[in-house]
Parts: C-alpha cells; structure tokens; sequence
C-alpha cells in the first residue's frame, strides 16, 4: 500500500483570538461623593414593667382595666381604745362583724421612670411613648397598659402637661379637671402636678393614630 501522506502536522491548532472594540462598551461615569445619612435623634426614656404579684395598691379613681379589685378583711391589731383597729363592738360575748374594704391591685403594665428629649418640641419624646404605647399594646401581659408618675424634675418644671396631651390621665380626677380648665384657657404658666397617671384605653388608640390628641 501507498501511503500518500508524506507529512503530517501533529502540533495542537489553537486559534487565537484578537480583540476588537465592543460597540456596546460604554465610559464608567465618576463616583459621586457618598454621605453618610444623619441618625435620627431620639428621646431619652427610661421604662419598668411591673407585674400584678408586685402588690402594688392603687388610690383614688382608674380604669377597673388597670387593677385586680380585692376585697380583704381588715385584721384587728389587738383591740381597745389603743389598737390601731380597735372595733366597739369587741367586748366580752359580742362577736363584732369584721370589717372589709376593696383594694385596688395594679396589674401587669409598663411604668415611664424618666424621658427627656434633646430637642423639645419636635415631637421626639412623643415618638419615644407611641413607641412604647405599641410595645404595650402587643404584650400579652400587660395589654396596654402604661402608667408614670408625674413630679417636676426641676424646680417650677412638670411633665403632666405633656403626658395630658398624650392622653393619660390622673387617678385624681380634681387634678384632671384642672388641666382642662388650663387647656380651655390657655394657661402659660401651669403649676406643677404631682400624681399617678395612668393611659385609658380609648386614648390609647388614639395616641397610636393621630399622636398629640390636642
């Protein structure tokens, strides 16, 4: 047999490719300056939850939502002119009747210690309590409920008119009754208020839709 192939090339065959301009290749444009955003201030606000084994006696008037009401005997210390129960009708046979009376027990709830805003009148430390009002409103336990303690923090300066216009409410209903006539009025100059505040329901809703009720 012929073999009429003298020569045979065995070196790989690589095709090269050469580099031709993209038409779709476009300049990068230059990079912009970056900032980094501002952090948004905040209120300062310092909150307790308290729970209802806390036994923790509330007075004056509030939502029967807010308390266990727990009618208890009021136990004689030792009788007499000098006990500090003594009964009249303890004497020798007579069996006196025993004296009740309905105490008022807090339930579980959220208690506002302390909130103060960097910058007053920009609603911040109204944001810190909507924050908390719907912190509250989604716990189980406590189901809504905030109370705080309204004292000045310092001389001739009260929070009670901030906590008013939220919607919160004294136990003392004469104190509540003052700070609508201040309202109504249009007081600059209000006195400082000292006492329980609590937030009713119906204003808690309130205060989580439109904020500031006034």
């Amino acid at each position: 047999m012929i073999n009429n192939i003298t020569t045979m090339d065995v070196r790989p065959q690589i095709a090269v490719a050469k580099s031709t301009p993209s038409l779709t290749s476009m300049s990068m444009p230059p990079i912009l300056g970056f900032k980094t955003p501002l952090v948004k201030e905040k209120a300062t606000i310092r909150v307790k939850k308290i729970k209802r084994g806390d036994n923790i006696i509330i007075p004056g008037e509030i939502e029967d939502d807010y308390v266990d009401i727990v009618e208890e005997e009021i136990k004689d210390s030792g009788g007499g002119r000098g006990g500090n129960s003594a009964n009249f009708f303890a004497s020798g046979n007579i069996l006196a009747p025993p004296v009740k009376r309905k105490i008022k027990y807090l339930k579980n709830c959220y208690i506002i210690d302390y909130i103060q805003s960097p910058k007053p009148g920009r609603g911040l430390g109204t944001d810190a309590v909507k924050a908390l009002a719907e912190k509250a409103m989604f716990d189980k336990k406590t189901d809504g409920r905030i109370v705080t303690f309204s004292a000045p923090i310092i001389k001739d300066a009260s929070p009670a008119m901030f906590f008013y216009k939220l919607g919160f409410r004294f136990t003392n209903p004469s104190a509540n009754e003052f700070m609508d006539e201040c309202l109504k009025n249009n007081t600059p100059d209000i006195p400082a208020q000292i006492g329980m505040m609590y937030l009713p329901k119906n204003r808690l809703q309130k205060l989580l839709r439109y904020g500031e009720l006034f």
